[in-house]
């Protein structure tokens, strides 16, 4: 069982950055692949982030890669999200995710966080 709490969300002007973080307060967090996903009104959520157990291998949508960084520590159960350069279009809640699967699809992922908003102003 693994229960997630995000924070770190806000309001940033475009070009700013923000730092979210995702806790596991149950603590078997080191056991899982872990993820973040975001959802603007009216649209599919969508992948954009995941590392692995260990934290060795991290993959990036594109829309972000470059500007975003995912890292997790794990004595501390927590996944970041480094949020760089951000822009209007990356508006959206977003939510961390753990799975024993290493994939980019939501439905892979069998734990979920509640969200944190992000809304970046122009």
């Amino acid at each position: 069982q693994v229960q997630l709490v995000e924070s770190g969300g806000g309001l940033v002007q475009a070009g700013g950055s923000l730092r979210l973080s995702c806790a596991d307060s149950v603590h078997t967090f080191s056991n899982y692949n872990m993820g973040w996903f975001r959802q603007a009104p009216e649209k599919e959520r969508e992948f954009v982030a995941r590392v692995t157990r260990s934290g060795i291998t991290k993959t990036y949508a594109g829309s972000v890669r470059g500007r975003f960084t995912i890292s997790r520590d794990n004595a501390k159960n927590t996944v970041y999200l480094q949020m760089n350069s951000l822009q209007p279009e990356d508006t959206a809640v977003y939510y961390c995710a753990a799975s024993t699967a290493f994939e980019t699809a939501a439905g892979t992922y069998n734990y979920w966080g509640q969200g944190t908003q992000v809304t970046v102003s122009s």
